[in-house]
């Protein structure tokens, strides 16, 4: 007898038994009313007249999968995120909302396609920290109200039409071949003026440009591969062919 009723003590003890881990919170509920939250450990729950819902009070990812979107200026793109989000009040994530989950899921893909639209693409390609900024403070503000703490929104992709693609290439050669075209010319303007000065100080001094053309002489004799051909001028031929005809 006596060994029947330890027997059923002890069934109905195992039975109110729970343990709630140092991640989780445990929500009570007693006849239907919240009447706290349960610290980790081994706690006894009364059957029948309480019930007891664990949260699990972990960081967690949410991946927002791909959402199709327009651009302020009208362009097609599909653009995917991950949120990083806690709960914060285990009671408000349990009584305020159904599934919290699943409920700031959506709600961040709607945030999501909304702040895309806002944006032009440009901006979206510049600006992608600053958009998942204002993505996540969108979210955290209203699931406050469901006990939720977002801590960061990345944005993982941006992908655009395939003909936009090409197109954006284009115009980024384009951009490359522009800004070579105006390097160079900066280095040939820059190489003329110095030149220009270069020839206008020889000009100004007697004697320096046939010293710097007896220079350039030297410099190209001294390579035996060079075949040099000697202008001489007509004045200094007329001079010679007097010189002959007094001989």
């Amino acid at each position: 007898m006596y060994l029947t009723i330890l027997s059923v003590l002890v069934v109905l003890a195992l039975a109110s038994l729970r343990q709630i881990n140092q991640y989780e919170r445990g929500v009570k509920f007693t006849m239907g009313r919240y009447t706290g939250i349960v610290d980790p450990g081994w706690r006894l729950i009364v059957p029948v007249f309480q019930e007891m819902k664990k949260v699990d009070m972990r960081v967690k990812a949410v991946d927002v999968p791909d959402q199709k979107a327009i651009t302020r200026d009208n362009v097609s793109v599909t653009v995917n995120a991950v949120i990083y989000y806690k709960v914060a009040a285990a009671e408000k994530a349990i009584i305020e909302v159904e599934d919290f989950r699943y409920a700031i899921s959506q709600y961040a893909q709607t945030t999501m396609r909304n702040i895309v639209g806002e944006v032009t693409l440009d901006e979206l390609l510049a600006q992608r920290d600053k958009i998942a900024d204002r993505i996540r403070e969108i979210v955290d503000k209203e699931t406050d109200e469901w006990g939720l703490k977002v801590n960061n929104v990345e944005l993982k992709d941006v992908s655009l039409p395939a003909d936009m693609e090409r197109t954006i290439g284009k115009q980024a050669e384009a951009e490359r071949e522009k800004r070579a075209v105006i390097i160079n010319s900066e280095g040939e303007l820059a190489a003329s003026e110095n030149m220009a000065a270069a020839a206008a100080k020889l000009s100004a001094i007697p004697g320096a440009l046939h010293l710097r053309t007896l220079q350039s002489i030297n410099d190209m004799s001294s390579d035996q591969s060079n075949t040099i051909v000697y202008v001489v001028p007509v004045e200094l031929l007329k001079a010679l062919e007097g010189f002959a005809k007094k001989d």
